[in-house]
């Protein structure tokens, strides 16, 4: 099937389809070593933030890496400043800080923001819930260490991509469940909401438009140990009510990816339980397209709308 791609992605797609490896013929060791192979190629003209430092937050089962971005060197408390705590895409199978450290770079710098990165464990190493785990770890390790991160514990947002966004709706439903006061926004960039259904979205991009039904397969075999999990609401957040208190959100989708429908679904579940939601669904992309600036008419514009939206809701009197 012909789709009406970006055709800058179009170039893309047609070099993936040049050297594409079956996924059942491809190792996870292989897969990864790939993607790393293939990051030099995918951004351009990338900002370097003032402030870039490599620490570790507290996982489930003891640190983890993290990677703090802001375009201020203040690191300390009498200068708190706006964050977004970010979890990576990936499938939960790849993926670490280098991998989004482009696009971190970029919300940091157009944001006017901390961006603090998370290296959740992977799997098929640590399969369902462990990145789960560490996602509420690392949060909450991030609020407890708001003074020595220069962290403003009255404005904090929580974001991430696909698979981190996922990471990023979970761990905000619980804090939310919780009555915690943070975070205070959700930045999500096409999220996965559910692991159970089909959509028409799934069945209509299922090939040829960089996340497949193959790849999703792929990825799932190796997180979800247990079929039964995949109505678990960590999994699956769309299946169920939308907890009291839960903060508001920006929900980002590209209109040819087979996630598009769930996205477009979840921003529909949290608006019609009254809470505070933007949608913005970008034509003619697919599904990553904020992680490969080099191939997208609009992936720079998206991640700098996204950016600044998320500075705006936590800071409603900004200039940006």
């Amino acid at each position: 099937m012909k789709f009406d791609v970006d055709p800058k992605t179009k170039m893309l797609l047609d070099m993936i389809e040049a050297t594409r490896k079956p996924l059942s013929e491809t190792t996870v060791e292989e897969f990864r070593a790939i993607r790393v192979q293939s990051r030099a190629l995918m951004d351009v003209d990338v900002p370097t933030p003032a402030l870039i430092k490599d620490f570790t937050v507290a996982g489930d089962q003891g640190d983890i890496g993290a990677r703090l971005y802001d375009d201020t060197t203040d690191m300390i408390d009498d200068v708190p400043r706006p964050t977004l705590v970010y979890f990576h895409g990936g499938g939960f199978v790849f993926g670490d800080l280098d991998s989004h450290d482009a696009l971190c770079r970029r919300i940091a710098v157009t944001g006017d923001l901390r961006v603090i990165a998370i290296d959740y464990r992977l799997a098929p190493e640590h399969p369902f819930p462990a990145a789960v785990n560490d996602a509420w770890a690392a949060f909450n390790d991030v609020l407890g260490r708001a003074g020595e991160l220069g962290v403003d514990l009255s404005r904090v947002a929580i974001g991430g991509d696909s698979a981190g966004a996922n990471l990023a709706i979970v761990t905000a439903r619980r804090a939310a469940a919780e009555h915690q006061s943070a975070p205070h926004f959700q930045l999500l960039f096409y999220p996965v909401t559910q692991s159970v259904e089909t959509t028409p979205s799934r069945e209509k991009y299922s090939d040829g438009l960089f996340l497949t039904k193959e790849s999703m397969d792929w990825f799932d075999a190796h997180y979800i140990k247990n079929d039964a999990d995949r109505r678990d609401e960590r999994l699956s957040p769309l299946l169920y009510d939308v907890p009291e208190n839960l903060a508001p959100a920006l929900v980002v989708t590209a209109a040819l990816d087979p996630l598009v429908d769930e996205g477009r679904a979840y921003a529909g579940k949290l608006r019609a339980a009254g809470v505070q939601c933007d949608y913005v669904e970008y034509p003619r992309q697919v599904h990553g397209f904020v992680s490969f600036t080099a191939f997208s008419e609009l992936a720079i514009d998206a991640i700098e709308a996204s950016a600044k939206s998320v500075r705006r809701a936590l800071d409603p009197y900004t200039s940006l």
